[in-house]
């Protein structure tokens, strides 16, 4: 596959968006500015339910076809609420709860072990079992996650002091594994003929607006527990919803098209590489925007899990 300009902009647009996505989520729930620590604007989950909600409102002018007639929906429900709570309520929701305690380039660096993730939960729940090269793979990623960890100090990783995002964001990363293999393999009524057509409504708009809506009852109800539990109101400013319309449709609509585009034009193994720029794009946006520069450790860590994408990406030997 050759690599043309168009392609080049397809697959860095989403992960410097992405990176866009983890450093504002540090400002609006981690309270950070420029560098200097405060009050979250908005609370983490509260921010994803709002992130979500105008997403869908955006794409329902555009995809409200996949909803008529509604029993197509009501058919694969299971199907789409799973989809919907594990790419949009659970994982989106984790990612800024670990942005109010950890780092954007910490978030987005754990963030890029998820070949890790995908192979374990391959293995044990699709019956997909690993090719060596796969499993090398894991090992260079799982050392790029430990080195984040552990701070790049073998002393801390043996204590285990872990700050609560690093709980979050890997509970968010195999949450998210779950949700591309149901993606990779779904059931027989999403696949050959008993599968919705384009051209009734079911496009790339179409199922992000169906997962988005099935996202919302999760998210809503997050958002709905945290502000129960006393979250600080929402600290409303021109800055918090230019903030807002970044992530609904830079960081959630843009991305996921020219994502699928780039992934459908230039196939899953070059899409992985791009995809790990994203914790480089996090760290030059952190530095610029946040003050919180890089350290060595996060080059050592970003090293390792780039090769593990490599090595996964080498062709198969014949025989």
């Amino acid at each position: 596959m050759r690599l043309t300009p168009r392609l080049a902009l397809l697959m860095t647009l989403p992960p410097l968006l992405w990176a866009g996505n983890a450093v504002v989520g540090r400002m609006m729930a981690g309270g950070l500015q420029a560098g200097q620590p405060g009050a979250a604007l908005v609370p983490p989950l509260t921010l994803n339910f709002l992130r979500w909600l105008l997403t869908a409102l955006v794409l329902l002018p555009l995809a409200w076809r996949a909803l008529v007639p509604f029993s197509r929906v009501a058919q694969r429900w299971p199907y789409l609420l799973a989809l919907g709570l594990l790419g949009v309520g659970a994982f989106n929701s984790l990612q800024y709860l670990a942005l109010t305690s950890s780092t954007a380039l910490n978030v987005t660096l754990v963030a890029a072990s998820m070949p890790v993730w995908m192979l374990a939960v391959g293995a044990l729940f699709f019956d997909e079992k690993p090719r060596s090269a796969q499993l090398l793979s894991a090992a260079c990623g799982l050392a790029g996650v430990a080195v984040v960890i552990g701070r790049g100090s073998m002393q801390t990783l043996l204590l285990v002091k872990f700050v609560p995002g690093d709980f979050y964001i890997l509970a968010a990363v195999i949450g998210w594994a779950f949700y591309s293999w149901l993606l990779a393999r779904p059931p027989a009524h999403m696949q050959g003929s008993e599968r919705p057509r384009a051209d009734q409504g079911w496009d790339w708009a179409g199922l992000l607006l169906l997962q988005t809506l099935f996202g919302l009852l999760g998210a809503g109800l997050f958002s709905a527990g945290e502000q129960a539990l006393g979250a600080p109101p929402i600290r409303w400013s021109p800055g918090v919803l230019a903030a807002l319309v970044y992530i609904s449709l830079g960081a959630s609509i843009v991305a996921y098209r020219c994502w699928g585009l780039g992934v459908a034009e230039g196939g899953p193994a070059l899409a992985a590489f791009f995809n790990n720029l994203t914790p480089l794009f996090a760290a030059l946006l952190s530095a610029l925007l946040l003050g919180e520069a890089p350290q060595a450790y996060h080059g050592v860590a970003f090293l390792l899990i780039v090769g593990g994408i490599a090595i996964t990406a080498l062709p198969r030997r014949a025989g």
